[in-house]
């Protein structure tokens, strides 16, 4: 219930309009990455719009060089006439010019200088009415409270006024980048289609249809767009996927009057005049991390001028670049399709329950990286949907699930760990890291009260040891001592045991518990095979081990313990109470009778599988307890097992099977073959013989009674 609400809470909070300033952020990226994994979708040379330029190279060629672009109108007027009869479908201009030199008021002579120049903008003006004659060309204005930005009144009347002439305006988000095209204006209660629009349409020979919301369609394609009246825009990547020329090329291409030129390259396309310098009509857009160095990339006309290129990429576009990729997305039909808010609010909480459950069930850690690895898998799923101009939001999910993460690990730490943090902190002295980490990981935590669990009990202690004691000195034996039990302790603990206390030199362990292990009787069969192995590695090397070389007894016991927090009511020590414990001691010490070292009870046997060679020594009662029990000793691993040790343990099962059925002659042949070499067979070879000579009577009871613990 937590993990949803915080995720609940965190993609509402995602898609609120506290978080829209990131929300482009994800076209912005998707666009980046779309480019640097998939490089430009489509040849330049199929562009629908082809852009003319007027750049750096035009400023710096004669007859523009130092002249103002008043002066250019003849010439514009030249090379719009040559597209035209190259074919071109239609002709825009985002560029306006409001001003005529004939309307120059500036005393010249005896008049003005528009006076002078009367009849200069004529070409121009025939070029345009020519042109709008037909429906070929759309000039552009800026709209704007009462004062919009119009093209001359001369060029309004030759264009046949409003007829064709459309608004520039463009559409900027929140967070001043550009993202989406306008699709209509209002204007004198009449809707008006952007410049856009108008030269798709007419392009495609198809009217624009706006319904009452503002949504358009055009020539059958419904326009996608999440804000009212808009189009989100699909940029290409780099800087050449629309052909640009340059306008003094394509002047000095129309005063050479090469029409094959103009009408390989404009024949069918929408052409688009504007400014590509780096200091007019330039806007960040959700391209502006892709974008390329900006210049004349077509295939040249003519070599009278000499083509300038940007020294360095910037993160601005020309405003051309963008009214030619609406016209490119209209017509193509790919504009991107971004999801409405239900959508993205829902996909936001997918993300954020992912990063929630993840924070709730892995340590912080992993929990991170699983969220890192989920957010690149679903930045690489975005992209390749945008490859198809489906914009997945990938901003808000970020975002939503950062939180997520972020409260959940935060919730846990403050209030839900609360009690984990207890017992690993309880139990960090006197537990492995790896045992208190399985423990706190599994379903099965300890009860602070005491539980009943099924367990097993390792025993062991020092042969010896209080001789051994006599005859050191306190401090060497306090630091033999201490290198004994670290080392048996390391072993213990690394196959899951919990030292429950020492008791002089004897090791209480247990196997099961705090740590829930279904192993538990291998693990502590494992380990005393292993502190065997690491005692004789102690007694070989280690230089406090040279004058006394040490034999450790062991007993191994499996069985259900009351296992928790035992002790008075102001100190306390997690520990483990059954009649299992006892018995695993007294198993430890019928070791000192039979002469060997690990022996291990039938329960404990069963649960360890076939993994362990093990010898049946007896059938025997303990003191203190009057069921009967047979014992095992471990002799090592199956895989292990010596052909010495194999015939051993067959030779000690025939002579047990005879002894108790009363075949006492043929026991103590059995048991004969390894008396010399084997303690329990001694005893028990010795004892066949006596009874062998002195049979027993009816009640005889082949179990042995052990007085000693």
């Amino acid at each position: 219930m937590m993990v949803a609400a915080i995720a609940l809470v965190c993609a509402a909070a995602s898609v609120s309009p506290v978080a829209r300033p990131i929300r482009g952020l994800s076209l912005d990226i998707l666009t980046a990455l779309r480019w640097e994994i998939f490089g430009r979708s489509h040849d330049p040379a199929a562009s629908p719009a082809v852009i003319v330029a007027m750049d750096e190279e035009s400023l710096r060629t004669d007859p523009f060089k130092d002249a103002p672009m008043l002066t250019w109108t003849g010439e514009i007027g030249r090379v719009l006439s040559a597209t035209l009869e190259g074919g071109a479908k239609v002709a825009g201009f985002d560029m306006v010019i409001p001003k005529s030199i004939e309307q120059s008021e500036i005393p010249f002579g005896e008049g003005t200088l528009g006076d002078k120049v009367r009849g200069f903008d004529r070409d121009f003006l025939r070029a345009l009415a020519g042109a709008a004659a037909n429906g070929k060309v759309v000039l552009g204005e800026v709209l704007g409270g009462n004062q919009p930005v119009r093209p001359s009144p001369g060029q309004r009347v030759a264009v046949r006024q409003q007829q064709n002439i459309r608004p520039l305006n463009v559409h900027i988000d929140s967070d001043d980048i550009l993202r989406r095209m306008p699709l209509g204006f209002t204007v004198n209660g009449a809707k008006v289609p952007s410049m856009a629009v108008e030269l798709a349409s007419r392009a495609l020979g198809a009217a624009p249809e706006f319904d009452e919301r503002g949504r358009l369609t055009l020539a059958g394609y419904r326009v996608p767009g999440r804000v009212p009246n808009t189009m989100t825009l699909n940029f290409e990547g780099g800087a050449d996927d629309i052909p640009t020329f340059s306008f003094a090329d394509l002047r000095a291409c129309a005063v050479k009057n090469d029409k094959d030129y103009f009408r390989r390259w404009f024949a069918g396309k929408v052409v688009i005049f504007g400014s590509v310098l780096d200091i007019e009509d330039r806007r960040q857009t959700s391209k502006r991390f892709a974008t390329g160095i900006e210049g004349a990339r077509a295939p040249r006309c003519a070599a009278e001028s000499t083509p300038v290129m940007a020294g360095f990429r910037i993160s601005t576009i020309a405003g051309v670049y963008i009214h030619a990729t609406a016209v490119n997305n209209l017509i193509s039909r790919n504009a991107v399709v971004e999801p409405g808010p239900l959508v993205r609010f829902l996909i936001s909480t997918l993300f954020a329950a992912l990063a929630a459950v993840a924070a709730w069930r892995f340590r912080p850690l992993s929990a991170a990286l699983a969220w890192l690895a989920v957010i690149v898998a679903s930045i690489a799923g975005a992209t390749i949907a945008f490859n198809h101009a489906l914009a997945l939001p990938i901003a808000e999910p970020f975002l939503a699930s950062l939180f997520a993460l972020a409260a959940t690990i935060g919730f846990r730490f403050v209030i839900a760990d609360k009690d984990r943090r207890l017992l690993q902190k309880s139990f960090a002295l006197y537990l492995a890291p790896h045992v208190i980490n399985r423990m706190l990981s599994s379903n099965k935590l300890p009860e602070l009260g005491g539980e009943t669990r099924n367990v097993t009990v390792f025993f062991s202690d020092i042969e010896g040891f209080s001789l051994i004691a006599e005859k050191m000195s306190p401090d060497s034996l306090m630091e033999l001592m201490n290198e004994y039990l670290s080392a048996m302790t390391d072993v213990i603990e690394r196959h899951g045991g919990y030292v429950d206390k020492y008791i002089g030199d004897s090791i209480v362990a247990v196997f099961g518990a705090p740590a829930d292990d279904p192993d538990h009787a291998a693990n502590a069969a494992r380990a005393a095979l292993d502190c065997c192995k690491q005692l004789a590695e102690l007694n070989a090397s280690s230089a406090l081990f040279q004058e006394f070389k040490l034999a450790q007894r062991i007993g191994i016991n499996s069985g259900e313990a009351l296992v928790g927090n035992f002790g008075s009511r102001r100190r306390f020590n997690y520990s483990v109470m059954s009649d299992a414990v006892n018995l695993a001691s007294r198993l430890e010490g019928a070791n000192k009778f039979y002469g060997t070292t690990v022996i291990a009870s039938e329960t404990t046997v069963a649960l360890t599988g076939e993994a362990f060679a093990w010898r049946e020594l007896d059938a025997i009662r303990v003191k203190g307890r009057t069921q009967a029990l047979k014992i095992y000793e471990l002799l090592a691993l199956s895989a292990g097992l010596t052909s010495s040790q194999a015939v051993l343990i067959t030779d000690y099962a025939d002579g047990l099977a005879q002894w108790r059925a009363r075949e006492f002659e043929r026991a103590a042949q059995y048991f004969a073959r390894s008396a010399d070499i084997d303690r329990p067979a001694s005893l028990f070879a010795a004892r066949a013989r006596e009874l062998a000579q002195n049979p027993p009577g009816e009640d005889w009871d082949p179990i042995r009674t052990l007085q000693e613990k």
